[in-house]
């Protein structure tokens, strides 16, 4: 039947079709939309953000075999700089200890190991990876020894993040917070028999050791032998190191000696002034 609109004819058909018309727009808005929301949260939940104590991490990397650790890197968390320091020897801090658990159990930390709640392990901001460090309950003078090997916590007053096995022998699990000192002992160098607690220790210091520079790397032995030699002219300590990984071998070739980080990277930046590519300082 016709139906007469504003002076117009409309037959049903016609009606019918301008209402399935409006369904298609609907559903087409209904289905994008979804598919935004769905990328927005993707976004907030690939990003992490924050936990909800506030924790955040930056990406865990792996230390790069011969070179300066990644996590030596300055990074930053939302828009704040860290800069980890080279040299723990002396370190002391105060303030307040924070612990995550379950949430984070199982994953990675920012020097790439599984984070284990019931190991004794701690997040700190700037310390070195790997160096051991005397935590103090200032309200029941409880202490502990952990391991850092992940960055945190990003909270403003909050120094230190225990493992739950650190928190709970501080006594501090069920406040979640605690005063504490921390002093900084080192890497460990010995352990008690019976309980692998760490007893003798080394200071951690990126600064010194035996550092050199790498010019070149090839899939070549050949090629990295022949600039070894025309290198061995000019610079002492020319030499080849073989690295493999997943995108199999390659001969390095590096050159120079030093006993400081500091030189060996001043090192670097004058061979790019003399027209090097890519070259960088690594501890051997």
């Amino acid at each position: 039947m016709d139906v007469q609109k504003n002076g117009i004819l409309e037959d049903k058909g016609a009606r019918n079709m301008k209402k399935g018309k409006r369904r298609i727009w609907t559903w087409d808005f209904c289905f994008f939309f979804l598919i935004f929301l769905g990328l927005f949260f993707l976004g907030c939940t690939s990003s992490r953000g924050t936990s909800g104590d506030g924790y955040v991490r930056p990406s865990s990397s792996p230390h790069g075999q011969g070179k300066t650790p990644a996590t030596q890197k300055p990074y930053r968390i939302h828009g704040k700089k860290y800069v980890p320091i080279a040299n723990a020897r002396g370190f002391i801090q105060q303030g307040v200890a924070s612990w995550y658990g379950k949430k984070f159990h199982g994953r990675k930390t920012s020097n790439g190991e599984t984070y284990n709640m019931y190991a004794m392990t701690a997040a700190h901001k700037t310390l070195p990876m790997g160096t051991w460090v005397l935590v103090e309950n200032l309200e029941n003078h409880r202490k502990i020894k952990v391991r850092v090997n992940d960055r945190g916590p990003f909270v403003r007053g909050r120094i230190i993040d225990l493992s739950y096995s650190g928190a709970k022998k501080l006594g501090m699990v069920g406040p979640g917070t605690a005063k504490v000192r921390i002093r900084a002992l080192g890497q460990a160098t010995a352990y008690a028999g019976g309980t692998r607690s760490p007893v003798e220790f080394r200071p951690v210091d990126y600064w010194k050791g035996n550092f050199t520079v790498q010019v070149g790397a090839f899939k070549e032995k050949a090629n990295a032998q022949r600039y070894r030699q025309k290198l061995s002219r000019v610079y002492i300590n020319a030499h080849i190191v073989v690295h493999e990984d997943y995108r199999g071998r390659f001969y390095r070739v590096r050159i120079g000696k030093f006993s400081n980080l500091s030189h060996a990277e001043k090192f670097s930046l004058s061979l790019m002034d003399k027209g090097f590519g890519q070259v960088f300082a690594v501890a051997e």
